[in-house]
């Protein structure tokens, strides 16, 4: 079958590539940014990629007409604090009126529980989506998920979080708000067996794990679990605005997911219960065994999607190719260069860089600027990477996003995704055994180049430290 996914390069859509190419399917991929779509983590024939942006009608011609079925996995929500229903709503629609001249059969959305009267705005715009796409052009099948467990997942990393940083916590009181946690393996296994299942046609369904748990048992079985102990204590005046702040500071999350979540938490999202899994043959997976298989995946350094796939910045909403050309122009440059001795170590230093293995020098100012990030409403260095070893376009690190990596054009590019009154580069490069390090600011105003003029003395004990280790 011809299959249109959409959402390619996000948490779903990554996961669940890698499934309908096993199966033998050929996937159109519909990414906005075809950069950012690595052809090699899947090593397979078949995959066709479609470079569109739903927010943009006229780009969506690219998207072929003879496919049968379409994956609609678009989701807006750690994008603006304000105006994601928006945004969705509005890729809904041009997605839908290009879709019904095609010659699509079924359309697969995946949404969140909804049955409730009470609803948050994130989870409203997912039900004002799910209306938009309904058409008699094609049949809509809706699987409304609870929070997803997997690893990279922004429900499981924020538990983590959590439990492995706080000994005792003073929480808010939606701790005591019910959900139903599915894990992200049975989310991919209803997404693929699903497909032309015409009993599915124009219809909806709730889909959960098999347990109902509030937030507060979640994180007391997920310390059991890490075997740690943990006191958590319920505070019921905290705040949502409040509550958020808590969420950000602790957590890896942005700010802007931090507080859409914290309207979704407020409310219980317990799915109606179906004999779907039943009827597909899936065994649903207990909270606690998630978590371990999530663990595993972590263990094997096999983390294939991760919430900070998620773009955090506006500069990176035209694309991550528009960045690989640095500018020079009105640009404060700081270049040193270094002789090396093993190219091979060298590059798995620079490859390694972030996360776990640090900056390799004056790792105490790396956090300090990571912890005035948070406080700010950046970053930081809480998202680490996903991957110790390996780095590709797209890729979160710390404060930075992958713009470039080419092993074997030996370059490194990143793009500074941290609060700074302007936009700044840090690219690696090896030739004729020689290591290139540059600095690239451009500043926004007279607080940009206040800023440059500030950061001029730490970059100089940073920098040139950085660039004796790694060429070591």
């Amino acid at each position: 079958m011809k299959i249109l996914l959409t959402g390619a390069t996000g948490y779903i859509g990554k996961r669940l590539i890698s499934v309908l190419i096993s199966e033998g399917h050929d996937i159109y991929c519909v990414v906005r940014d075809r950069n950012r779509f690595k052809f090699s983590t899947f090593k397979k024939k078949g995959i066709y990629v479609v470079e569109c942006d739903f927010l943009n009608y006229d780009s969506l011609s690219a998207i072929p007409d003879d496919i049968d079925i379409a994956y609609y996995l678009v989701h807006s929500m750690s994008a603006s604090i304000s105006d994601f229903e928006q945004m969705e709503k509005k890729s809904a629609l041009n997605f839908k009126k290009r879709i019904e001249m095609t010659k699509v059969r079924q359309v697969i959305y995946l949404s969140g529980i909804i049955n409730t009267k009470k609803l948050s705005r994130h989870l409203s715009s997912r039900k004002a989506v799910e209306e938009a796409l309904h058409s008699e052009a094609y049949a809509l099948t809706t699987l409304r998920a609870g929070i997803i467990l997997g690893s990279g997942s922004a429900s499981f990393e924020i538990i983590r979080d959590l439990v492995e940083k706080l000994p005792l916590m003073i929480a808010p009181r939606w701790l005591h708000t019910k959900s139903q946690p599915i894990g992200i393996t049975n989310v991919v296994e209803f997404l693929s067996k699903i497909k032309l299942d015409e009993f599915t046609f124009n219809k909806s369904f709730d889909i959960g794990g098999p347990e109902v748990l509030s937030y507060k048992e979640m994180l007391e079985r997920f310390a059991k679990i890490r075997k740690l102990k943990r006191w958590i204590f319920v505070l019921p005046i905290m705040t949502p605005k409040l509550s958020s702040y808590w969420l950000y500071f602790i957590t890896s999350t942005n700010y802007k997911l931090a507080i859409n979540l914290v309207h979704s938490m407020k409310v219980e999202i317990i799915g109606v219960k179906n004999d779907l899994h039943e009827r597909l043959g899936i065994h649903l997976y207990s909270f606690d065994e998630a978590v371990n298989m999530a663990f595993d995946t972590i263990k094997q350094q096999d983390v294939l999607s991760s919430w900070t796939d998620a773009l955090s910045r506006k500069n990176l909403t035209p694309g991550i190719s528009s960045l690989i050309q640095v500018p020079t122009y009105g640009c404060f440059i700081d270049t040193r260069s270094n002789s090396i001795k093993n190219v091979n170590r060298s590059i798995d230093k620079i490859w390694s860089i972030g996360g776990t293995t640090g900056w390799y020098y004056a790792n105490w100012i790396w956090k300090l600027r990571g912890g005035l990030d948070r406080l700010f409403g950046g970053v930081g260095l809480s998202r680490g990477r996903k991957n110790q070893h390996e780095l590709e376009i797209g890729d979160a690190l710390d404060f930075w996003r992958v713009v470039y990596a080419n092993k074997k054009e030996n370059r490194l590019l990143l793009y500074a995704e941290m609060r700074i009154p302007g936009e700044a580069w840090l690219e690696y490069k090896i030739k004729n055994r020689r290591l290139y390090q540059t600095a690239t600011f451009r500043p926004r105003g007279i607080w940009g180049r206040f800023y440059w003029i500030c950061a001029l003395p730490f970059h100089s004990i940073i920098f040139s430290g950085m660039l004796k280790k790694i060429s070591s």
